[in-house]
This record gives C-alpha cells, sequence and structure tokens, in this order.
C-alpha cells in the first residue's frame, strides 16, 4: 500500500503526550532520508505502548514523501512473502530494470514468471534495487508494523534489505512487540510507558470524573503508563471500581486484561455486528471487498458495519483496519470454534480460486471439522507452489496442516515425512523431528522407516551435530540397500561426509564402517560421478592411496566434465574436490572450484556460496594470490552478513597463518577450534591445527609448529589434511633436533605423494626430503624441489622451497650460494605478503652479512576498507556497478558511493586507472 506524507493523515504533535525524544529520534530519521541516507529503525514494545501512533508521526512528518506500508497479521504468518506483496505492489512496474537473477527471482515470488525456487536472499537483494529504483524518483519511507507477526520469508527479505541501505534514500521503519532473529542487527528504539505527569494527564483525559490521586497513581504505576491501557482500561470498570481502585490489573496480566476489556465492549454489539468482527479478523488482507462479499454470505447487513466502525473498533476505507491488534486477537480467541469455521468457510467461497488458491485453502483448512482429504491434498498442492517460490517456511506450514486434516495413516506418514523434508531445508530443526515423531505414530513400511532414519541422519549434520549423523545416514543406507541401490550409494556417500566431518569426534559410523558397506555394493552398471566418487573414496580409506588413485581420477574428471549435471554438483558440493585434494592436484581442484561459484552465483544459491568461496579463498591462498583470497574472504563476509548464515573462518585463519600474523590467526584458531569440538566437527579441529603448524613454522617456533603438526597428522591419516600436515612436521621436527621424528614424517609423506605424482606433490616430497637428507642428497633434493615447483601455480611453497635451500646453503658455510637463494626467497615471500616467512629470510640473509631493509606494503593500499578494496579489485576486472552490487549485496548506488571514495584516496578519477592504481599499492 502506498501512500504520501500528507498532515491530513495526522491530528498533530498534540495527540501524543510524553514522546519528545521518541520523536526526536524519528524526526532525525527523515530528516537523514531526506537529505538522501539510508536509514532503519526498529521500534520495539509492549502491546499498547504506543509504536503505531509514532509510525503514523513518522509518516506525518514524511510531507512530500512516497511512503509504502505493510502490516504483519497473525494468521498471515504462514503464507510466503504475503507482507511483501503488500510492500512491493507499487513497485512492480519496475521490475524490468533489474539484472535477470534477481528480476526473474521477484518475478518468481510473485507469481509473475515460472523458475525454481529462488534463494531469499537473492530476493532481498532484488527487493533493495527495487526500492533504490523507486528513490531514484525521491526519497521513500517503507513503514512496517506488527513485524513479529510477519511471515518468515517476508520478514527475512526485509531485514536483509534494512541491513544493506547506505546511501539510498530509504527508510524502513518497523514496529514489533518483541526482538526477532530477522531484525536482530538494526538501530533499536525500545519504546517504554508514558513517564508520570503524562500518564496522569492521559489517564484524566479517558475519566470522566475526578480521581483519588492515590488511585489514579496506582493505575498509572500499575498500567506502566501504557498508553492503550490508560484509555482502554477504564471502560472496563465501573465507577465504584475506579474510585476505589479495585478491578485494576497486575503489570504482568496487562495485554490479557487489554484484551478482555475490548471483549467486554464486543459482548454488548448486536451479532452482527460481532460476526462482522469475526470475518474481518480471519481475512488477512484487508480487502473490504471480500469482508463485505462474506458478511453477505452470513447474512450480516451493512447496519453492522456502522456499528463497528461508531464504537471505534473497525475502520474500512481502502482496506480494513483494527483500531488495534488486540481487538482482533480479541475478537477471533472470543469466537466459538462453529463461527470461526463458517467465517472461515465464508471467506474461502469469495476468494478467487485461480488468482489466490493458496490463501483460499488456507481458508479451507480453518473451516475443516475434521479430517478432510480434499482439503489436505489441495494444502499439499498449495505447498509445492510455495516452494517454488522459495517460501520453505511457508511450504512446511501448508504440509503440517495437510498432516493434521489426513485421515489414512499411510498417507499420513507420507505427507509428515515430506513436511519434514521441507522443515529441514528451512532450517526447521525442532520442527522436523516433531514431524518424523508423527510419521512413526502409525506403522511405517520400509520405504518409510529408510526415509525417516536418513532424514535423521540430515538433521543432525544440518543442525551442528556432526558426531551424531554418520550412524543414523549409515543405518539409512542399510535399509535402502534392499529398496533402492542408487539411493543406498547416495546415503553411503552422505555418511562417508558426516564421518570425514566428524573425524575423531563421531560417536559411531567411522570412515571404515561407511567404506567397508560401501564397497560391499553391486557395483553400478553406469556408474554416475557420485558412483565413482563413493568409489574411490571409500578405496582410498580400505586400500590406500594407489589403488584409489585411478578412480579418484576419474571422479574428479567426471565432476570437472562440462557435461556434469548441475543437480550433481550442487547435491555433492565440497565432497567433489577431495580427490583433488587428495591427489594435490590445485588444477582439478581449481576448475571444479570455479565451475560451483559461477552456478552458485547464476542460480543465486546465497547459502552454499560461502563454501564454494571459502574453497577459493583457500586454494588461491595457497597459490600466494593473497589479494583475490581476501576479496573471497571480504564477498564471504558479505554473503554471510547479508544471510545470516554461518560458516568457521577457515580461509581468514589460513590467510593470517601464511601471512604470519599471529594477533589475527591465534584468535580465529581458537575460536573456530571450540566451536567446531562442541558441534562434533573433528575436521575443523584438525584445520586449526595445520594452520597453526604454518604460523609456528613462520614464527621459527618450532617447538609449537611440530606440536601442532603431530596433532593434525595423526587424525584420519587416510586422508589430506593430515599429509598437508607432514610437510610442517618434517621442517618443525629437523629444526627441533628431532630427526628421527622427522624421518617417519617423511615416510609417511613419501606414502601419500607417491600415489598422487603431481608436481605439487613430488615437489614438497623432495624438499621435506632434503631437510632429512645430508650432503649431495640433500642438495640434489632441494633442486629437485624447485625445478618440479616451478612447473606449479603453488608460489608459496616454491618460496619456501628457496628459503629452506638458502638456510642449508649458509649452514654448510656456502654464503655466496646461499645469498642467491635467501634473496629469492625474500623477494617472492615479500611480493606474496608471507611476513613470518620473508622476515626469516631477512634474518638469514643478514647472517650472510648481506644488508636487507624490511619492507612495508604501500600506505596507499592501508588506507582502503576490506569492503573497499574487494569493489576496487571487481571495478578493475571490469564488473559494472549492477554486477559488483550483486557480488556484494549492494545496490548500484552504494556501489557508486564508494567508489567516489575509493578514486579520491587513491588520487584517480576513474575505473581506468585502477589497474595500475593498485598495482603500485601492492594489490
Amino acid at each position: 500500500m502506498e501512500t504520501r506524507g500528507d498532515p491530513s493523515v495526522w491530528g498533530g504533535p498534540g495527540r501524543l503526550r510524553g514522546r519528545r525524544t521518541e520523536c526526536a529520534v524519528l524526526d532525525e530519521t527523515v530528516a537523514a532520508v531526506r537529505a538522501g541516507a539510508g536509514r532503519s529503525l526498529v521500534l520495539r514494545g509492549d502491546a499498547g505502548v504506543g509504536k503505531t501512533a509514532l509510525l503514523e508521526y513518522a509518516v506525518h512528518g514524511a510531507t512530500g514523501l512516497r511512503v509504502l506500508h505493510a502490516v504483519g497479521v497473525e494468521s498471515e504468518m504462514e503464507l510466503a512473502f504475503s507482507a511483501l506483496h503488500q510492500l512491493c505492489t507499487p513497485m512492480l512496474d519496475r521490475l524490468d530494470r533489474l539484472p535477470d537473477p534477481q528480476r526473474d527471482a521477484l518475478g518468481t515470488v510473485f507469481g509473475l514468471s515460472n523458475g525454481g525456487p529462488p534463494d531469499r536472499f537473492l530476493v532481498g537483494l532484488a527487493v533493495l534495487s527495487l526500492l533504490s529504483e523507486l528513490a531514484a524518483d525521491g526519497p521513500l519511507v517503507c513503514v512496517v508494523d506488527d513485524a513479529q507477526w510477519l511471515d518468515r520469508a517476508s520478514a527475512q527479505v526485509l531485514g536483509v534489505v534494512a541491513r544493506r541501505l547506505v546511501v539510498e534514500p530509504v527508510g524502513m521503519l518497523f514496529g514489533t512487540r518483541r526482538p526477532t532473529a530477522e531484525l536482530h542487527a538494526l538501530p533499536e528504539l525500545e519504546i517504554t510507558g508514558l513517564r508520570i505527569g503524562d500518564a496522569r494527564a492521559l489517564l484524566d483525559s479517558a475519566v470522566r470524573f475526578v480521581l483519588d490521586e492515590r488511585v489514579r497513581d496506582r493505575i498509572v504505576a500499575e498500567t506502566g503508563g501504557n498508553p492503550l491501557a490508560l484509555l482502554e482500561l477504564p471502560r472496563g470498570l465501573t465507577v465504584a471500581q475506579l474510585a476505589g481502585g479495585f478491578g485494576l490489573p497486575g503489570t504482568q496480566e496487562l495485554p490479557r486484561r487489554i484484551e478482555s476489556s475490548f471483549l467486554a465492549r464486543i459482548g454488548e454489539l448486536p451479532e452482527q455486528t460481532r460476526l462482522l468482527l469475526l470475518i474481518a479478523a480471519a481475512e488477512s488482507v484487508g480487502d473490504p471487498l471480500l469482508v463485505r462479499r462474506a458478511a453477505e454470505r452470513l447474512g450480516v447487513g451493512p447496519e453492522a458495519v456502522t456499528g463497528a466502525e461508531t464504537e471505534g473498533l473497525l475502520a474500512i476505507g481502502e482496506r480494513v483496519t483494527f483500531r488495534h491488534p488486540l481487538v482482533r486477537s480479541a475478537v477471533y480467541r472470543a469466537a466459538s470454534a462453529q463461527d470461526r469455521r463458517a467465517a472461515h468457510l465464508a471467506l474461502a467461497e469469495v476468494t478467487d480460486a485461480k488468482a489466490d488458491p493458496d490463501r483460499r485453502v488456507w481458508h479451507l483448512a480453518a473451516a475443516a471439522p475434521g479430517p478432510d482429504e480434499h482439503v489436505a491434498a489441495a494444502l499439499e498442492r498449495s505447498s509445492g507452489r510455495a516452494q517454488a517460490r522459495g517460501g520453505l517456511a511457508a511450504a512446511a506450514a501448508f504440509l503440517q496442516r495437510s498432516v493434521a486434516l489426513t485421515d489414512d495413516f499411510a498417507r499420513r506418514a507420507d505427507r509428515a515425512l515430506g513436511a519434514a523434508q521441507v522443515s529441514l531445508l528451512a532450517g526447521e530443526f525442532d520442527s522436523a523431528l516433531g514431524l518424523l515423531a508423527t510419521a512413526e505414530v502409525g506403522v511405517l513400511d520400509e520405504y518409510q522407516r529408510a526415509r525417516t532414519n536418513l532424514l535423521r541422519g540430515q538433521i543432525a549434520f544440518a543442525s551442528g551435530h556432526g558426531s551424531d549423523a554418520p550412524p543414523l545416514l549409515l543405518k539409512a543406507a542399510k535399509q535402502w540397500e534392499l529398496l533402492d541401490l542408487d539411493l543406498a550409494r547416495e546415503t553411503y556417500l552422505d555418511a562417508w561426509g558426516a564421518a570425514l566431518f566428524a573425524g575423531r569426534l563421531a560417536t559411531a559410523g567411522s570412515l571404515r564402517e561407511a567404506s567397508r558397506a560401501a564397497l560391499a555394493l553391486p557395483r553400478a552398471e553406469s556408474p554416475r560421478p557420485s558412483d565413482l566418487l563413493l568409489e574411490g573414496l571409500a578405496t582410498l580409506v580400505m586400500a590406500g592411496r594407489a589403488a584409489a588413485a585411478p578412480i579418484l581420477r576419474r571422479a574428479t574428471g567426471a565432476f570437472a566434465a562440462r557435461d556434469v549435471s548441475i543437480e550433481d554438483n550442487f547435491r555433492w558440493g565440497w565432497l567433489t574436490t577431495v580427490p583433488s585434494n587428495v591427489l594435490w592436484d590445485d588444477g582439478a581442484w581449481h576448475g571444479i572450484n570455479v565451475r560451483q561459484l559461477r552456478l552458485a552465483r547464476r542460480s543465486g544459491a546465497l547459502a552454499r556460496l560461502p563454501i564454494d568461496l571459502t574453497a577459493h579463498a583457500i586454494l588461491v591462498a595457497w597459490r600466494g594470490d593473497f589479494p583475490e583470497a581476501e576479496a573471497a574472504i571480504a564477498e564471504i563476509h558479505a554473503v554471510v552478513d547479508a544471510t545470516e548464515t554461518r560458516i568457521a573462518p577457515y580461509a581468514a585463519m589460513l590467510l593470517a597463518a601464511m601471512k604470519g600474523r599471529p594477533a589475527e590467526a591465534t584468535p580465529l584458531i581458537t575460536a573456530a577450534a571450540k566451536d567446531a569440538a562442541a558441534g562434533g566437527q573433528g575436521i575443523g579441529v584438525q584445520y586449526g591445527q595445520w594452520v597453526s603448524a604454518i604460523l609456528a613454522n613462520g614464527l621459527g617456533r618450532y617447538d609449537e609448529a611440530l606440536t601442532a603438526a603431530e596433532q593434525a597428522s595423526q587424525e584420519t591419516p587416510e586422508l589430506f589434511l593430515s599429509a598437508w600436515a607432514l610437510p610442517e612436521l618434517v621442517e618443525a621436527a629437523v629444526r627441533s633436533g628431532k630427526p628421527h621424528v622427522a624421518a617417519a614424517g617423511l615416510e609417511r609423506l613419501q606414502e601419500a605423494t607417491s600415489a598422487a605424482g603431481t608436481d605439487w606433490a613430488l615437489g614438497v616430497e623432495a624438499r621435506s626430503r632434503a631437510l632429512v637428507g645430508e650432503g649431495k642428497v640433500a642438495e640434489q633434493s632441494y633442486r629437485d624441489a624447485i625445478e618440479r615447483l616451478e612447473r606449479t601455480l603453488i608460489g608459496p611453497e616454491l618460496a619456501r622451497a628457496h628459503l629452506l635451500y638458502g638456510e642449508w646453503l649458509r649452514r654448510q658455510s656456502r654464503r655466496v650460494d646461499a645469498r642467491g637463494q635467501l634473496r629469492t626467497a625474500h623477494e617472492m615471500l615479500t611480493s606474496i605478503g608471507m611476513e613470518a616467512f620473508a622476515e626469516r629470510a631477512r634474518r638469514e640473509l643478514l647472517s650472510t652479512g648481506e644488508t636487507v631493509r624490511k619492507r612495508s606494503a604501500g600506505a596507499t593500499r592501508d588506507e582502503l576498507t576490506p569492503q573497499e578494496k574487494q569493489i576496487a579489485l571487481l571495478a578493475r576486472d571490469g564488473l559494472s556497478n549492477p554486477e559488483v552490487g550483486a557480488r556484494l549485496f549492494l545496490s548500484p548506488r552504494t556501489v557508486e558511493w564508494h567508489l567516489r571514495k575509493i578514486f579520491t584516496k587513491l588520487a584517480i578519477s576513474s575505473r581506468k586507472d585502477l589497474r595500475d592504481a593498485l598495482r603500485s599499492a601492492g594489490d
């Protein structure tokens, strides 16, 4: 709904008592929007405390500005994007101005186009872009009241939008009774009761006789200065009760007593007026035509409207509105079950089945006195439509209601399992578990039992209970063996991934158990990429790298192939890169990762984008491209901030460790290890130990490095993290004077790298062999390492080979030869940004008699914030403002604002100068 800020809507500031501070905050917010800034504000307070009145005051202050309205309605909470419809309908004529992915996402949500389920955060970016487009014509204010009753999909989108407002002249004002997860990070203004003097004056205006001061003060105290209570409660009390101070509410029961006051007034109304109020309470859209038509079906005449309006409980204009949400809830709860069903049935009959099928079936469900297969099936279809629009929470709600209306036990179990599946996708893990319990009430067949166990395992894994997931998934996979071999293989692959994630923290269901069971299955006649992946990983665990390598290469090739399905890439995600990790194949790793990143961005799969970005950042950091890693990490932060998802800072940990910055790395490692241990994710603990070893080796803290590397290399020894930790172990052990530990580590490393056979693997192995060796054998090994690593893109490993060779040469008293290697190492490490390792090289050069000054990054580089640096890099690479905004969840206007600041800091005037400016600044 759209209006213009107009004084005629508001009776003047005199209608508000004692709200100077709150009004000043609202005035400042509107003024900032009028001046061209973006602002968000949440007004939070109890029912009746005056939030709606303050929002009306803000609208009054927005004179001449465009104002968009939306209201949360309790009965609308299960209808996906219903509040967003209210807010965005006036803007849909500008939909074609959005970038294609955003336009398609929003078009799907509003039923204007067909497509796959859009990511709700892509929808949020589309709404942000739409508001930015509208604001180009002039500032606007969006007012969302009763936000505690927003449907979840709308609340998430509006929260995303409100957090991203920067320079768009858009204000978003929310009124809510309680804090909500979707709005928690926004500026908040707590609305409390009036101060004593103002509360007394308001109470005096509502009472027709003079109150005893002590009674008046008690009413003020016990209502907490709640304006609605001060105005409404005297209506429900007799003169004697008011005069004597009896019958007054306690503070804790105030909302109930206000509602009771409304109920008393409603009870005195004629039956037809009460029925009209009930229809209006059950109709969530506020459509006066629907209310009137439904009223006519129940024989309610036009005089009922006059009665409701005269009592000040209801207003019927462009929309049907109650004086206060407590009136709506009072009316609905006071009605008999029979009357409520009648009202919903009438509303269902007058709702267009083609234009609004989901709201119609929701009314039919509320009208059903008992199980009704026709309505249950219609709810199931509505769930499918909600899921197609990206409203997973709504889809689950439709299915839950469908379950309640299903009489047949088998069908009821199927629908409960379907509802559990959708609830899992929506992140409603407790609801999903409750639905599984509902399904198990009946007698399940084998297929349903297998599906139940599969869902329990997936819920355990997704909800962070990593150690509980493997045995549940193994149990489900075993059941699928007799029913569907393809599903059995997929579930064993799920179980293998869960066991890898849990590591030593798994309560049961080890990698060996999953691998043994998977290899016992009949081989697929035409293996899918996932079948190859499962066979290769299971063989790796049971027979070792040499036996597994050929199958792992086939699996890598299958997922890197152009014709692999999007579903396969998305279904198996990070598991598809495990073979290339095991085989030290950075080319295949990069190819698969780039493909997955492209698909995630193109499809708007923002929930999984941080995972793909993390893998990308780790790889490019290992290749020595720290600016690209920083850009990916900044993008991870942008996505996580927008989506409110959580992911361990694996990339940031590695980058800080490779830079040799303990003040940055140590807190990240400590926090991530703590979270991983609490969530039963052993792989996270192991990763932190490996990163700690890199950090300590760079700093020359070899005893610390050895301890961390030993811990990391002991976990799941047949896999990749343990192998990656072995070069750190060998270096730390040699430097700590423990050659026997180094020799044992080298032997394990040779087993891991020989099966891989890549230059990366054999180069790192040769470098470690040189550390353990002596004389000509050691020197030849160093040269072999450098020769092999020069053929790779793994620059940091090559630089470290030059460093270790130079250190060895100096210890052999070959100072001139050492200087050449150390100078190369120092230049490479400094250029990459590996500060601690570069300092090691500098100190060694000093020991050879060569003077080397410490280098520092350019001052200009440090002036850019991480977000500005990322925007500059993307703009340098040719992305337009809308494309940069789509990457970083910013509007094009905000990107332009940042670019102006970047140009000023870099002393340039256009995008074409970015490449040279960033190169001179070290990026």
